[in-house]
């Protein structure tokens, strides 16, 4: 399944995981130690939604766009990280009715939640992605990396910091990047057994999730919890289907506080005629 970040800004799989990568970093910041925020596969870093990609798709539209017509106070965090991108020129935001027209990716929104004691680490691989990211990141502190996401994500293990995070996102271009995302996270984990590590996946075929879901519990990590937001009632054959997050060692106070996020995200999010389903179990 090819998932190029830039025909899919802003749909619902964003809104779920930038919804719940805040809650995460946010729920890591109740402590003061310094983190390292790390990015393996980050894109461009910012989309712009009335571009020819993100308009030839057209998912904002079931994603930023429902969550900004929404009320729930429960998405307001996210909301101000997409609108803090957003400035005076760009402010579709602003208007009663209307969405944002620029789209924070995940590194940007990392470089929102910032202290001064924190660092973020990002890396991207296509020479034109990695281009417009060293743009998009210009004015953060920010540290661009032009890598293979695997390599640099063992490479960056143990962080410097006591405590860290990783987010891996990637486009799943190739047949095996599943295979080499779960060797890499079995590899990290003897590394740095204590860390939290987010790697995001979109859904498709459910047979050949439930396989590879299997084989990420075989690892045996003693904390790793999967979100799974099914958006329609019954699969619908040979389409995207929704998306889901495996977070190895989530903190407490984010699991805490997740049950009413995920209802008030499927809520927002639903298709017209489906209620969908968006849930956390523990694979441990």
């Amino acid at each position: 399944m090819n998932y190029r970040h830039s025909f899919h800004a802003g749909n619902s799989a964003d809104v779920v995981k930038h919804s719940l990568l805040i809650a995460l970093v946010r729920a890591l910041q109740l402590k003061d130690g310094a983190l390292t925020l790390i990015d393996t596969h980050a894109g461009c870093g910012l989309y712009d939604l009335h571009g020819d990609q993100a308009q030839r798709t057209g998912e904002a539209m079931q994603g930023v766009m429902r969550a900004f017509a929404d009320a729930d106070p429960l998405l307001d965090d996210y909301r101000a990280a997409v609108r803090a991108v957003n400035g005076a020129g760009n402010e579709g935001a602003g208007n009663e009715g209307a969405g944002p027209l620029l789209y924070p990716g995940s590194p940007r929104i990392l470089a929102q939640l910032l202290r001064p004691q924190d660092a973020l680490i990002i890396n991207e691989k296509h020479p034109e992605d990695a281009y417009a990211l060293r743009g998009a990141m210009r004015g953060t502190p920010a540290a661009v990396h032009e890598r293979d996401a695997y390599e640099f994500w063992l490479a960056m293990l143990p962080t410097r910091t006591p405590r860290g995070l990783v987010v891996v996102d990637p486009p799943y271009e190739q047949t095996d990047e599943r295979a080499r995302i779960t060797k890499t996270l079995a590899a990290a984990q003897r590394k740095w057994a204590h860390g939290v590590t987010v790697i995001w996946y979109p859904l498709k075929d459910r047979s050949a999730h439930v396989h590879w879901k299997e084989k990420l519990r075989r690892l045996g990590i003693a904390k790793l919890l999967n979100v799974e937001h099914w958006l329609y009632d019954a699969d619908q054959p040979g389409i995207y289907n929704g998306a889901g997050l495996f977070i190895v060692n989530p903190p407490y106070a984010f699991t805490q506080g997740l049950p009413p996020m995920l209802d008030a995200l499927r809520e927002a999010l639903a298709p017209e005629g489906h209620r969908g389903t968006l849930k956390a179990e523990w694979l441990s």
